[in-house]
């Protein structure tokens, strides 16, 4: 039998998305998953509004989810400080309806480290009594990892691979190797 692996990741939003998504589907295959259809996202949704269309395309995407065996969710940040709200969205959804889950991020700095990036072109971080600061008097997680910990978190909770690049891509969006690594790390774990 083969997996089926559903992609969540902001991949959609790309000029070149269709392509992007299209390597990243031979690559399953060539490691032996079956890729879930494309996101809805990319093909034609029909009439309405757009928010008739937006909500075609989460029941769709909800589908595909449901019917695949793996989810596996690109975390690289997305227009900020973490990962794209609908990926983790999709990656929540799977882990709770028992699919295996995996991820992958082409951003290996810290959550800490990119809100300490953000923060120091207003003002620094402050640290009082071993927890951090930021400018707007909220605290900022600053537990070793990329992401929220409910991310990195539920994914060791379940023992999922999660694979990081060493050092940042020069086209985060677009680089396929970490991506190609998480892929590979799947196959031997579930292969």
């Amino acid at each position: 039998m083969t997996l089926t692996v559903y992609l969540a990741g902001p991949e959609v939003f790309l000029p070149d998305g269709a392509a992007v998504i299209e390597a990243k589907r031979r690559i399953l295959e060539e490691n032996g998953f079956a890729p879930a259809d494309p996101p809805s996202d990319l093909g034609p949704v029909g009439g309405g509004t757009p928010t008739e269309r937006g909500m075609e395309i989460s029941r769709r995407n909800e589908e595909l989810i449901a019917a695949a065996d793996v989810c596996l969710a690109n975390l690289t940040p997305f227009r900020g400080l973490s990962a794209d709200v609908g990926t983790v969205y999709e990656l929540g959804l799977a882990a709770g309806w028992g699919k295996h889950v995996a991820a992958y991020t082409n951003d290996p700095r810290q959550y800490l480290d990119r809100v300490a990036e953000l923060e120091g072109r207003r003002r620094p971080l402050r640290r009082v009594e071993g927890k951090v600061w930021d400018s707007e008097g909220m605290m900022v997680e600053d537990h070793g990892l990329r992401d929220n910990l409910m991310l990195e978190g539920g994914l060791a909770l379940r023992e999922s691979v999660m694979v990081v690049a060493p050092t940042r891509v020069e086209d985060p969006a677009r680089d396929l190797e970490i991506y190609t690594q998480a892929v590979r790390r799947l196959a031997r774990q579930l292969l």
